[in-house]
């Protein structure tokens, strides 16, 4: 404010100073004569002189910028930056802003064509190749012009400053193309330029689990964790899995050091994860540790009754008769007794070994309170086994028929079951989405009766017949009807009367075509 107001005050006596020089030039007498080349001019008031020497300088400075524009134009036509050329500029920067924001907004009211019409000219006017490539590749792309989008997601992978952009341009082209190889290349090289971006750490761990590579799905769920973008159980569930998928690729291998010692860390990470402690299980028989395994399973059942488990538990005396293995099995079924899969399972056992009233007992009133296809076919094995007349059996049958399906392993993704567990769904793909569940749908009438001929069925004649009828739909010999001195041997209806559900590789089947 003080500055203002010192400047206003010397404009003021500069103004005053000036109309007081006039006054005195206009009153004073004499004047100025100017001698030019021998010859007088004036003479000139003081007044008349001032108006001579403003007038030549005017004169003088017009010279001057004229002479200035002259060079200028001279610079202009050679390609030097002048006044002119950047007033050409900023009028083409103008434009080039304007078609940019007009691009713009045609890519959000989903105008591809017009957005790349728009995009291409910002490109032209513009020296802003960040942004001008951006906008053509993502045009190109909403407008279905593949091969240039492709070509402008090269150029900015390219540079340094977009490679990121670039390349999760290329990596969303590959994955609506189906490229699942070059996707996968593609996402490695995305994380190794920006480690921490939750949706790319996501896409390239499906496409990891989906191509089998267990080692490098287990440094992405890492960096994932590390972001935050899933819990510590979720990502020790995980991680778990992991461990097991990567320990049977390299039992395939025949790495069986490496196997047992992925199997071990996996049960850490996840003690009820059912699928480690079989495949546990399984490399101690293999070292006839006999007595290590039993105690596995025990433990996996103690955590949840599961007939994978109890497959496992039958497995690892194969050749034990029914008695003796209904008496080892007494040291499993004795956890959680109230369970209905206990209760199946004794049963089953109870059957094979020729005790139907045991087996009565030990099923109780399942039939009622949970009526699955299993449950209800085993009662009708029950019945026949305690001389039960045809009708009664049959009419246990015909409920098993359009009973619920007993639980299977099903995707929580798209709904398909898998007669086996496994890390990755092989319908959809997606990662440990499995869980053994009951089917919300009731068991076809084509799957119920296949499981029910072994009950049907005689021995003699029929007995051939039987087995012909459960062929799989690809001639492959379902054998759901698995011998009953034998329960326990795979899962659900491998086990005792091969009761109500369909052979897992037959419902497999089935969903697939599905």
């Amino acid at each position: 404010m003080i500055f203002m107001l010192i400047r206003t005050a010397l404009w003021g006596l500069a103004i005053i100073a000036a109309a007081l020089a006039l006054v005195w030039m206009k009153d004073s007498d004499g004047g100025v004569t100017l001698t030019l080349a021998g010859r007088a001019y004036g003479p000139f008031r003081l007044l008349e002189t001032v108006a001579i020497v403003l007038a030549l300088t005017f004169m003088l400075w017009l010279l001057v910028k004229i002479f200035s524009f002259m060079v200028a134009l001279v610079r202009f036509a050679s390609g030097d930056e002048t006044a002119l050329s950047r007033f050409w500029t900023r009028a083409r920067e103008r434009r080039g802003f304007d078609a940019l924001a007009g691009g713009l907004i045609a890519m959000a009211e989903g105008d591809g064509k017009s957005a790349l019409v728009k995009a291409r000219k910002a490109e032209r006017l513009l020296d802003r190749p960040a942004l001008t490539r951006l906008l053509v590749a993502q045009s190109a792309d909403a407008a279905g012009d593949s091969a240039v989008a492709k070509d402008y997601y090269k150029r900015l992978a390219g540079e340094q400053r977009t490679a990121y952009v670039g390349v999760k341009g290329l990596l969303e082209q590959a994955l609506r193309d189906g490229d699942k190889a070059r996707a996968l290349k593609l996402a490695a090289y995305a994380f190794e330029l920006k480690a921490r971006e939750p949706e790319l750490l996501a896409t390239l761990f499906d496409l990891q689990c989906e191509a089998g590579e267990w080692e490098g799905a287990r440094r992405t769920l890492e960096a994932t964790t590390k972001t935050g973008a899933i819990t510590k159980d979720v990502a020790e569930r995980r991680a778990a899995v992991l461990l097991v998928a990567e320990a049977r690729a390299a039992e395939a291998r025949g790495e069986t050091a490496k196997s047992r010692e992925l199997i071990a860390r996996a049960r850490r990470k996840a003690p009820t994860l059912i699928s480690a402690s079989i495949t546990l299980a399984e490399q101690q028989k293999a070292d006839n540790a006999l007595r290590k395994a039993e105690k596995t399973l025990r433990e996996a059942w103690r955590a949840e009754p599961h007939p994978d488990v109890a497959a496992a538990y039958a497995a690892l005396h194969p050749d034990e008769s029914a008695a003796a293995r209904r008496k080892r099995f007494r040291e499993l079924t004795k956890l959680h007794p109230d369970n209905p899969e206990t209760r199946m399972l004794s049963a089953e056992l109870a059957l094979a070994d020729g005790d139907p009233h045991a087996a009565r007992a030990a099923i109780g009133d399942l039939a009622d309170t949970h009526p699955t296809a299993r449950a209800l076919a085993l009662m009708a094995a029950i019945e026949r086994a305690d001389g039960g007349g045809e009708p009664l059996v049959r009419g246990w049958l015909a409920r098993a028929v359009a009973a619920p399906r007993a639980p299977q392993w099903t995707c929580a993704n798209c709904g398909a079951r898998h007669g086996e567990w496994a890390p990755v769904c092989r319908r959809c793909d997606a990662f440990d989405t499995l869980a053994w569940t009951e089917g919300e749908a009731e068991a076809t009438e084509a799957e119920a009766s296949a499981a029910l001929l072994p009950i049907i069925a005689e021995d003699g004649p029929e007995s051939e017949y039987a087995k012909e009828e459960t062929d799989g739909p690809d001639g492959a010999k379902d054998n759901g009807a698995t011998n009953a001195a034998d329960p326990a041997l795979k899962t659900d209806t491998k086990r005792a009367v091969g009761a109500a559900e369909a052979e897992p590789s037959v419902a497999a089947a089935q969903d697939t075509k599905a």
